[in-house]
């Protein structure tokens, strides 16, 4: 099943995308800063990082390049989802997509499925 690791430091907006994401049958990972995000990557490499960008211990900007100078995690996908007053600045400074996180549910559900591919290609387990 796909994972998507979502890099977040504020539980209301990591636990919205997780059920976002496991709503539509992703498997996630989480992690509340750069340095926890990095370390989740190197236990299980994820389909694609979705990342804010000012957190707390290591920011996103911080991840980003720290990412790009590890061969084993450069080329995993990352999209920024974030509260970052300009997401063109961001795009262009990273090198990446950036969607505005307030309310942009379709806008990243479009990211992931492009980037991953669809959610369970098997039948969900019987709870009975």
């Amino acid at each position: 099943m796909p994972c998507v690791l979502i890099v977040e430091d504020d539980d209301d907006s990591r636990e919205m995308l997780e059920l976002l994401l496991a709503s539509n049958e992703y498997e996630t990972m989480s992690a509340r800063n750069g340095q926890e995000a990095l370390a989740q990557m190197r236990q299980r490499r994820p389909c694609l990082v979705l990342l804010d960008l000012q957190m707390p211990v290591m920011t996103g900007w911080e991840f980003r390049e720290r990412q790009l100078e590890d061969p084993e995690l450069a080329d995993v996908p990352v999209v920024c989802v974030t509260a970052f007053f300009n997401p063109g600045e961001v795009e262009q400074q990273l090198g990446l997509r950036c969607l505005p996180k307030a309310g942009q549910f379709t806008a990243v559900m479009n990211e992931v499925k492009s980037l991953c591919g669809k959610g369970r290609t098997q039948p969900a387990p019987s709870l009975d």
